[in-house]
């Protein structure tokens, strides 16, 4: 291309446009050598990153209802006999924060004067948005770099699974740090293996970080303080149970997601303090060695981050060893590589004029970087979201090859009227060719088919890129071209 056409492209604001967006692209990628290494801005999924995926179930469910008493009354009913959470989250619809059959809430709804009109497992959108705060605090506490939490919800709002990726984690460590509720209590022995309930760990105010107590000891454990309503839980459970007037009798139990972490008698000081007044401050014990630190360190993040509002069970996982992730990326480098090959001969066969198949594509590639340097900021990129790249470069270059074919007339550039004709016709075409992909691909973006949703949105920001900025830009600089 002489510099005089060059001139003239950059005059026309869609290709200015484009070539601004190419830059700010390129710098957002940001390639570069770090310690030997090629490497870049790109963020990558676990497909083609180390790491350890998890796919989560909710055990809880959300109903509709029909009842002709009172609401309040009805839910109170409710909650005594199945001694669960329930939230009224819609005028006729309940969050049950714990797992029944179907079947077996078609009979207690009956019993309390109401019935079941739907039946869905999952929790509510807000209540799925709780549960990836406090993940994302525990995986921050865990200090996990790349981690991802994504609650899986359909089109009705219920939300029936939560995936985490996690990069640079182990599969077991995954399951034990966001596998489980995380939920704490504090319970004292009454008679035999009897317990009673006194606090839960919403109480708790700060958190220590694991330590030996008393300093020099080999045993590892946690310190906290309780809030002013959890200390006086805590003294009026302890006096309530006679642990006050007989600690040695009384064992106290620190309980995580039902597994007991501490169990020991109520100390004859403890108890003295607690005769008297409300104590806030406490310190529960792990063990000794490797395993009581790395018990610590689990039972910190709990408590820091909180227990999940409601429990759920792992009904997926993964890990994916680097070198397989290594292995994966060449994969994705050759093949999209040989497709771009594939694409240029098949243009310059169809063509036999380089002056028409550079533009075409340089532009193709040109929303190829626009769309990576857009991925940077919202998407990881794995298998799925390479085939769209690849999907995308393909379409590309179809709608490409219906504006040339549309505009040039016997390898010319028409009159400028009809040129304008000829591209907003092509563009017309085009656009309805993108608007029935976007449709296409909405289910997928927005259905619990995780997997799928990077391919959705790749192909998405794709088309929109094509029809908003590149096409016309080609149009412009197609016709500077091959004007004589």
């Amino acid at each position: 291309m002489s510099d005089s056409k060059l001139v003239a492209c950059l005059k026309h604001w869609q290709v200015a446009l484009m070539i601004l967006l190419l830059v700010a692209s390129a710098i957002a990628i940001g390639p570069r050598f770090e310690d030997g290494k090629f490497t870049t801005n790109l963020q990558y999924g676990l497909d083609l990153q180390e790491g350890t995926w998890l796919q989560m179930e909710f055990k809880a469910e959300v109903v509709g209802f029909e009842t002709d008493r009172s609401v309040e009354d009805f839910v109170a009913d409710l909650q005594k006999q199945l001694d669960a959470e329930i939230y009224l989250i819609d005028e006729n619809k309940l969050e049950i924060r714990s797992y029944y059959p179907e079947e077996t809430l078609r009979t207690i709804f009956s019993a309390a004067g109401g019935r079941l009109t739907s039946y869905e497992q999952g929790v509510s959108r807000d209540t799925a948005d709780d549960v990836k705060r406090i993940l994302e605090n525990k995986l921050n506490a865990l200090g996990t770099k790349d981690a991802r939490v994504n609650p899986l919800t359909g089109i009705s709002g219920v939300s029936h699974y939560i995936r985490v990726e996690l990069a640079g984690v182990s599969l077991s460590q995954a399951k034990e740090i966001v596998g489980t509720q995380g939920k704490f209590e504090i319970r004292i022995h009454t008679t035999g293996n009897q317990t009673e309930h006194v606090l839960y760990g919403d109480t708790i105010t700060t958190v220590g970080v694991p330590s030996h107590e008393p300093p020099g000891s080999p045993v590892w454990g946690v310190s906290f303080t309780l809030s002013d309503e959890g200390a006086r839980k805590f003294q009026e459970g302890a006096i309530a149970t006679g642990a006050v007037s007989a600690p040695d009798a009384h064992y106290l139990d620190m309980v995580l997601d039902g597994n007991v972490v501490y169990s020991a008698p109520l100390s004859g000081d403890l108890a003295a303090k607690l005769a008297v007044e409300p104590i806030r401050q406490l310190y529960a014990s792990t063990g000794t060695g490797a395993a009581g630190l790395e018990a610590a360190k689990n039972l910190e993040i709990h408590l820091r981050a909180g227990a999940l509002p409601v429990d759920v069970t792992v009904a997926g996982s993964g890990y994916v060893p680097a070198a397989l992730s290594d292995y994966f990326r060449m994969m994705c480098v050759i093949a999209f590589v040989a497709a771009a090959i594939a694409v240029g001969v098949v243009i310059y066969y169809r063509y036999r004029e380089p002056s028409i198949v550079f533009p075409m594509i340089g532009t193709n590639l040109t929303e190829i970087v626009i769309l990576l340097g857009i991925a940077t900021l919202i998407q990881q990129l794995d298998l799925a979201a390479i085939a769209a790249l690849i999907a995308v470069m393909g379409t590309g270059i179809d709608q490409l090859v219906i504006i040339t074919d549309e505009i040039l007339h016997e390898g010319k550039v028409p009159s400028p009227t009809l040129y304008k004709k000829r591209l907003a016709r092509a563009l017309g075409i085009i656009l309805v060719s993108a608007f029935t992909v976007i449709i296409a691909m909405i289910p997928l973006a927005l259905m619990d088919l995780s997997s799928l949703r990077g391919f959705a949105l790749i192909t998405i920001i794709g088309v929109v890129i094509g029809v908003a900025i590149t096409r016309p830009a080609y149009g412009e600089i197609i016709k500077e071209i091959l004007s004589k």
